[in-house]
This record gives C-alpha cells, structure tokens and sequence, in this order.
C-alpha cells in the first residue's frame, strides 16, 4: 500500500511537470527542481546534475529521460514507468487536441501571439535553469573553463552535443589524473 502511495505522488509529481512547464527539456528544469528537490526531497542538488548530464547525454527527451532515471532510482522499474506516463501524459493529450483542431487555428492571430509570448518566456526560464544549475556544477576554476569550453564549442553550431559531452568527460578524467598523480 505505501509503494502504491510513493508511486502515485511520483506519477502527480511528474505530470504536474508535464502539465505547467513549456518549451521541454532544459526549459522543464526549474520545475523539476522544485518538485524533486524542494517539495518532496527526493533527491539533492548534486544528484539531479548527475541526472541531467545522463539525461542530456542519451537519445531522447530529457525530461524523459529525466524521469526514467529518477523514477527508477526510487522505486526502480515501476518508478520508472510511472515516472515516465506522469511526464509525457499531459504532453500526449495537449498535443493529440491541438492536432485535431490545427487546421481551425493555424491562421489565428491570437493563437500566434500567445506563442510569441510563451517562446518568450521560455527563454528565461532557460536563462534562469542555467544559472541554477551553474551556481551548483561550476564551483571550481576548472569547472569554469569545462563550461566555457562546452558552451563555446555549442553556441558554435560545428560540434555535436554528445561529442563535447564525452569531450568533457575525458577532461575531467585527466584532471583528475593529474590531481591524482600531483597527490601521490
């Protein structure tokens, strides 16, 4: 009856998600945070960038794949299913009726600018997940660079995101080589 319980708070917690955030991914990050972290303590800060950076680094929607990983961390295979239908469903529905009445509103001023206004928004909301996430990952000089480095090679459109991922990795693997052999 309680991992009946845990399991339904899961499935609200990521279907609230679903429901309130827009733009996906990255954009969802806020309302991850506060949801996981803040409200029912799940997890900390540390753990969900470890989260975040498996999210960003497989195939998929990362805040499916974000789910997926927590989901499971708690309460395995069925958190993780639950995780999952909680996240996508509002998403599913949402989308299945705007496809039915797309012909109808395609052309619609309104519809046009309360998109414009929601593009907006998310914008800053990405803004805002990005120094969030900032303030926990780049505590160090090192960390700083990586991130410059990651953002830089980005921003330039010429290298693949999974490529700066593992380049990342390999630079922080050597960083602590040699933190390890100057410790020796």
């Amino acid at each position: 009856m309680q991992k009946r319980k845990e399991l339904w708070q899961l499935f609200t917690a990521f279907f609230r998600i679903g429901l309130f955030t827009f733009g996906g991914g990255l954009a969802m990050l806020p309302m991850i945070e506060r949801e996981v972290i803040e409200r029912h303590g799940w997890t900390d800060r540390d753990e969900i960038l470890d989260i975040y950076a498996m999210a960003q680094s497989v195939p998929g929607v990362i805040a499916a794949n974000t789910a997926i990983f927590l989901g499971n961390r708690l309460h395995g295979f069925w958190g993780a299913v639950t995780a999952l239908v909680g996240v996508v469903l509002p998403s599913l529905v949402i989308i299945t009726l705007i496809a039915l009445f797309f012909n109808q509103i395609k052309g619609n001023a309104i519809i046009a600018a309360a998109f414009e206004g929601i593009r907006s928004a998310v914008v800053g909301l990405l803004a805002v997940a990005a120094v969030r996430v900032g303030r926990t990952a780049v505590t160090s000089r090192f960390a700083f660079w990586v991130c410059l480095g990651a953002f830089l090679l980005s921003i330039s459109g010429y290298v693949n995101i999974i490529f700066i991922i593992i380049l990342a990795g390999l630079v922080g693997y050597g960083q602590y080589r040699v933190k390890g052999a100057q410790a020796q």
